[in-house]
C-alpha cells in the first residue's frame, strides 16, 4: 500500500548546471523538494516509484539503474536511476531524469528504485488505475510524483497567459496540500491538456495510489515563476 508520496515540479531548470546564471531562482523550489524527499525516507518504503510525464518513446516502466542525461538542454550530466544494476535500459526522458538527480541530491539509498514514464494524455481512469497498479506492488510503498502545473500562466509563459491557468492550478494546489485524491481525480483532463499541465496524470496516478491509505498531505511550494506552475507537496 501507498505509505508516502512526494510531489516536485520537473522542470530542467531545477538542475542548477542546466539553469546556469538563472539558478538561484528555484533554490526555494529545490529546498521544499529535499524537504519531501525526506518524509519518503521517513516512511521507510520496501520500493519507491518515480512518476513523471513522458512522450511516446519514454512511457512506460524503467529499471532501477537506468540512465539519463540533459543533453539536449546543453549541458554535459548524466543521472542514474537509484543504483547502477548493469540494466540500464532505455534513456529515462527529461521528467524521470530530473527525478533521478533529487534522489541523487539528496542521497537516496532507503528503498530500491523504480520509474514510469506516464504520457501527458493518459485517460483520468487509466491514471487511477495505474495508481492502484502501484500502490500493490509492495507492502509499503512510497510515490515521487513529477510533474507541472499549467503553463500559461503569463504571457511570457510557454503557453501564453490562459486566464483559466491561475484556477487550474489554485485547485491542484488546494488538492495535493489536503491529499484530496477525489479533488485530484476532478481536474479536467481536456483543460489540463490546453493549459499545457504535464502533471495532471501523474498527479491523478497518485490519486489512485492513495485511495483508501488515509494520508496527511502538506504543500511547501506554490509558485509560478516563469509563468508556469511549479507545487511541491508532500503526502505521509
Amino acid at each position: 500500500m501507498l505509505v508516502a508520496a512526494a510531489v516536485c515540479p520537473c522542470p530542467p531548470l531545477l538542475v542548477p548546471d542546466v539553469a546556469a546564471g538563472a539558478a538561484p531562482e528555484l533554490d526555494a523550489a529545490r529546498t521544499a523538494c529535499s524537504d519531501a524527499l525526506g518524509v519518503l525516507a521517513a516512511s521507510r518504503p520496501d520500493l519507491l516509484i518515480v512518476i513523471g510525464p513522458a512522450d511516446l518513446t519514454g512511457r512506460g516502466p524503467h529499471p532501477e539503474g537506468a540512465t539519463g542525461t540533459f543533453e539536449r538542454f546543453g549541458v554535459d550530466l548524466a543521472v542514474r536511476l537509484g543504483r547502477d544494476l548493469g540494466t540500464a535500459g532505455r534513456p529515462l526522458p527529461a521528467s524521470l531524469a530530473v527525478g533521478a538527480w533529487l534522489l541523487a541530491r539528496t542521497g537516496w539509498a532507503d528503498a530500491p528504485v523504480e520509474a514510469l514514464g506516464v504520457v501527458e494524455t493518459l485517460e483520468t481512469g487509466r491514471c487511477t488505475d495505474t495508481g492502484r497498479a502501484l500502490a500493490a506492488r509492495a507492502d509499503r510503498v512510497a510515490l515521487l510524483v513529477m510533474g507541472d502545473g499549467s503553463a500559461c500562466r503569463t504571457v511570457k509563459a510557454p503557453g501564453y497567459l490562459d486566464e483559466r491557468a491561475t484556477e487550474f492550478d489554485a485547485a491542484a494546489s488546494r488538492a495535493l496540500g489536503a491529499a484530496d485524491t477525489g479533488a485530484l481525480i476532478a481536474l479536467d483532463e481536456a483543460l489540463g491538456h490546453e493549459l499545457k499541465a504535464a502533471g495532471r496524470a501523474p498527479w491523478q496516478v497518485l490519486a489512485g495510489a492513495a485511495q483508501g491509505a488515509g494520508l496527511d498531505g502538506r504543500l511547501l511550494y506554490d509558485d509560478a515563476p516563469y509563468g508556469v506552475g511549479y507545487l511541491v507537496a508532500a503526502w505521509s
